[in-house]
């Protein structure tokens, strides 16, 4: 056999290989052997990854401490907020202008309603509504339109303290529109508008609030001009409506009437009849038809008002006047605050003679009974959070996350016992002692129920409700159990927060031994077994070529011998 044979046989021998391959040696499944890899050579990434994978053993072992310290911490913390939540509505129930302070007002009258303000007296009240609380309007004549020419007057609006306050027409301020947004502008208390009907245009003037002090007056005329022009009609056959103004020249004055259906061209020869040094003509322009009178002399005009606009008043601003428990009342409004400490009055008619509207206070029971129905409601899912702690799981083979927790052990004690509350011997309580006598009742599971009925029965009589609830000095049922919460929830010294504090440190401490193993172990083993796999890979590479080499020499010495 020759050495060639005698190699291949040992090598096929040791190595499993057939004796009849060309080379004898299969390389390819040296090399799969050796390395895994499909194909020939070393996946020097994949090598390295495989033995790495071994030496991060401790790191999986940190980071699974670390997953299950990430669940308790979301564990914990979706128990902080229902646990706020608790505390929350017990701070509700023990604020003095919380639901328990709520009232709510009936009426026995509809021109009578109320509000009242948390904590208001509980008790009845007799009102009677003598007259409302109004503004004062005024109204021109109708005009063609809201743009005819105003005629140079002086609109003057007198205010009930005396103030005046002048608004000039016929140099800028021509017609309705513009009067009105002069004296929206000048902001007086008074809104104007324009009231267009089948008639024609108005100037409309309403105090912007009620009361006496709202009230005002309003005057439309001139004094000193050497000529006037009144405002434009749309001709001068145009009925007037019954008025009396006063006209002067300056030395003399005379009241001029006008009757009901009386044109500018009756009023223009009353005035021309009068005496005066005036002179009254009829002029009809582009805007219409309107009344001029000029001094015949070296005096001057003077109108107290305008007969084709003269204003009229459509009502006086007055106070409200009532009655309150048989003590006179007036308001500026409607509304009616401080006759009655912590209620509102809503006034909208006038009562009737010798029969008062009868307002009641009483407590709020909705509200009471909405705060206490949430509070059963969070306290359920708070509870339930925690006992879905020490819940075996068939599924998992486990209890919760929690399940060996000592601090949520306490609270589930906590928890249970606080609703077993009574109230102290010497507390003035009355009828409600505990949580059962409100109707809230504890079930097999330790959740809580509200019977509404039973509740409802118990608001009867609202003092026992508050005693029991905010106790002397505020240190009832509400107080005892939110402090039993803030041992666990405080948001600086609680149980849990604390607990969520060292797990949160406990996480970083583990992600501090990761960081530090793989910069100090992992990356050095990295560089080591990558040249190293590599230098194999090299070798393996160059392997057929040494082998064909030996095998060409050993060749050679046997056809030599």
């Amino acid at each position: 056999m020759s050495s060639v044979s005698s190699i291949n046989s040992l090598l096929s021998s040791a190595l499993g290989t057939s004796s009849t391959s060309s080379s004898g040696i299969d390389l390819s499944s040296l090399l799969q052997a050796a390395t895994g890899a499909t194909s020939a050579g070393i996946d020097v990434t994949s090598a390295v990854d495989a033995a790495l994978y071994a030496d991060r053993a401790p790191e999986r072992q940190w980071q699974s401490e670390q997953s299950t310290i990430s669940s308790q911490i979301a564990a914990l913390t979706s128990l902080q907020t229902a646990l706020s939540s608790v505390s929350n509505d017990l701070d509700s129930l023990n604020d003095l202008s919380g639901p328990l302070a709520a009232r709510t007002v009936s009426s026995s009258a509809t021109q009578v309603a109320g509000t009242a303000a948390s904590g208001a007296a509980i008790g009845t009240h007799l009102v009677s509504v003598q007259s409302l609380a109004t503004s004062a309007s005024w109204y021109s004549p109708s005009l063609p339109s809201s743009s005819p020419s105003l005629g140079t007057s002086t609109l003057t609006v007198t205010a009930a303290n005396g103030s005046q306050t002048s608004f000039d027409t016929g140099s800028g301020v021509n017609s309705l529109s513009d009067l009105a947004s002069a004296i929206n502008a000048a902001g007086i208390g008074v809104n104007a508008s324009i009231v267009t009907d089948a008639s024609g245009s108005r100037l409309a003037l309403v105090s912007s609030t009620t009361g006496s002090a709202a009230d005002f007056a309003v005057n439309y005329g001139a004094t000193g001009a050497g000529t006037w022009s009144s405002a434009s009609l749309s001709g001068s056959s145009t009925p007037l409506p019954a008025s009396s103004f006063q006209l002067g020249d300056g030395a003399s004055t005379v009241t001029i009437n006008v009757n009901s259906g009386d044109t500018l061209s009756t009023v223009a020869g009353e005035i021309n009849s009068s005496g005066l040094n005036l002179s009254a003509t009829v002029v009809t322009d582009s805007s219409g038809a309107h009344l001029q009178i000029a001094s015949t002399g070296s005096g001057s005009v003077s109108v107290s008002s305008d007969p084709t606009f003269n204003m009229t008043r459509a009502s006086t601003a007055a106070n409200a006047s009532l009655t309150v428990d048989g003590i006179p009342i007036t308001s500026a409004t409607n509304t009616v605050t401080g006759a009655i400490t912590g209620l509102t009055l809503n006034l909208t008619g006038t009562t009737p003679t010798n029969n008062p509207a009868t307002l009641t206070v009483t407590s709020d029971t909705t509200q009471i009974s909405q705060a206490l129905s949430t509070f059963v409601s969070d306290y359920n899912s708070a509870l339930s959070q925690v006992n879905s702690q020490f819940t075996y799981s068939t599924s998992s083979g486990s209890q919760g996350v929690l399940g060996s927790d000592s601090t949520v052990r306490s609270l589930q004690g906590a928890l249970e016992g606080v609703v077993a509350y009574n109230s102290p011997a010497s507390a003035d309580s009355g009828s409600i002692q505990s949580l059962s006598d409100l109707g809230v009742t504890v079930n097999d599971d330790g959740s809580l129920s509200l019977d509404t009925s039973k509740l409802t029965s118990a608001l009867a009589d609202p003092s026992a409700v508050q005693n029991f609830l905010q106790g002397n000095a505020l240190n009832g049922f509400a107080q005892q159990f939110s402090s039993e919460i803030d041992q666990f929830n405080d948001p600086a010294t609680g149980a849990i927060t604390n607990e969520i504090s060292n797990l949160n440190q406990q996480y970083s401490d583990l992600q501090s031994q990761v960081n530090d193993y793989e910069s100090g172990y992992i990356a050095s083993q990295q560089t080591v077994l990558t040249a190293m796999y590599s230098q194999a890979e090299i070798a393996l590479q160059q392997l057929p070529a040494e082998m064909q080499q030996i095998q060409s020499e050993l060749g050679n010495n046997n056809n030599s011998n």
